[in-house]
């Protein structure tokens, strides 16, 4: 049913709220699935309604320039050709495209690559950690490790990955609310610069194509021959390159960071991981569930729509909560309890319907070697102090995640 939000609206800068959002969550899930907030948009709370709300084709993803235009638009240019931002049949094609270049074996080809890599950055963290010295495990293996993996991917130098972290970061920054000039112009010139970076990668695969997905996605057609067989634009690709980035770092890193923090924190379900009891790969799942990296993601009515009993007018937005809908009780049994053998998991941390993430397969792949490989390594480590939390909300994640042995 449809419920005015009577609570006061949330000061998201709040360190109480930043670092424990679920009790408020859970009062809002209890007031409606669908809320109206005091800025006149619809807030989904429940699982079946954030569900309900990814699955509709009536509610989508609509591109709107930041303002001013001008001053925005290597930002804007980013995000109004990339397929996360766009519905069909636009959408269906650049799907189509990425998940053909995907397609030609990319997440095999990493996994060997990323357990090589996962041992070699546990060889550097294994003198510290064994002479009893604090290491930070955000800032020395799950920052770089992604950046590693998607520059690996993308055939891009390793050495580059501090400039691809630093520009990824200038621009999902963009993606809190009421953000300032400080970061709009940060987002501007991170933008501005890393497309020229992916335009000179794009020009050198076109001359001297390899084993990797930037040469993929430019070979890749739609069926059809001649101007039938179209493929990427040169903006399609460079912010399809730019997406692949910013989505698979700051997730893996909010999703280790977050999870990494829950399994620590309760250390008989740590053991249960480490003595084979439960496999990494299924405690990865409870480890996006429990904390979710991305707690909002709105939706835009293109029509009337009727969700959870409410209609959503046409150019109405949702605002699904995503950690809300990790948390129903109507959907995951003790919702509140850290289990990590939990199943089924049915979590919403990859989206679901049109929008579902199409590098889910990779970001598996990727956590649950990195989660397995540390602690098979190090099945005895354990937090070193308070891990302080980042000032945002929307990307919830760690500013750092001291470690010993």
């Amino acid at each position: 049913m449809s419920a005015a939000l009577d609570l006061p609206a949330p000061d998201l800068t709040d360190p109480a709220l930043l670092d424990d959002p679920y009790p408020l969550l859970a009062q809002w899930r209890a007031a409606g699935p669908m809320l109206r907030s005091g800025e006149g948009r619809w807030v989904a709370t429940t699982h079946a309604a954030v569900s309900a709300v990814l699955r509709n084709r009536a509610l989508g993803r609509l591109w709107t320039d930041w303002e001013p235009a001008e001053q925005m638009e290597p930002f804007n240019t980013l995000h109004r050709n990339q397929l996360m931002e766009n519905e069909p049949p636009e959408h269906t094609r650049m799907r189509r495209l990425l998940a053909g270049a995907f397609a030609r074996g990319h997440v095999e080809r990493m996994a060997p690559r990323i357990e090589t890599l996962a041992d070699a950055m546990l060889d550097d963290l294994e003198p510290d950690l064994r002479a009893g010295r604090p290491v930070d495990l955000l800032a020395r293996y799950a920052e770089p490790m992604p950046v590693f993996v998607i520059a690996d991917l993308l055939g891009v130098p390793r050495e580059d990955h501090v400039r691809l972290r630093d520009w990824s970061q200038a621009i999902v920054h963009m993606y809190e609310q009421g953000v300032g000039d400080d970061v709009r112009a940060a987002a501007v010139r991170a933008s501005d610069e890393f497309a020229a970076y992916v335009r000179d990668v794009v020009a050198l695969r076109r001359t001297e194509p390899g084993e990797d997905l930037v040469s993929d996605l430019i070979a890749e057609r739609e069926e059809g021959s001649g101007a039938a067989a179209r493929g990427f634009s040169d903006d399609e690709l460079v912010a399809t390159v730019v997406l692949l980035l910013n989505a698979g770092h700051e997730a893996s890193v909010n999703v280790f960071g977050n999870g990494m923090h829950a399994l620590l924190t309760h250390p008989d379900q740590q053991a249960r991981v480490t003595s084979g009891e439960i496999s990494a790969a299924t405690a990865l799942e409870e480890l996006i569930r429990f904390d979710a990296p991305l707690q909002m993601f709105e939706r835009t009515a293109t029509k009337d729509v009727d969700v959870a009993g409410v209609t959503v007018r046409a150019g109405e937005t949702v605002a699904c909560l995503m950690g809300s809908a990790n948390r129903d009780p109507a959907a995951f049994e003790a919702a509140d309890t850290f289990d990590v053998g939990r199943d089924p998991n049915p979590h919403v941390g990859f989206g679901m319907g049109l929008h579902f993430c199409l590098g889910a397969p990779l970001a598996r792949v990727e956590l649950e070697i990195t989660v397995r490989r540390l602690l098979d390594r190090f099945p005895t480590i354990a937090l070193h102090g308070a891990a302080p939390r980042r000032p945002t909300w929307v990307l919830r994640g760690y500013e750092s995640l001291e470690v010993t042995l």
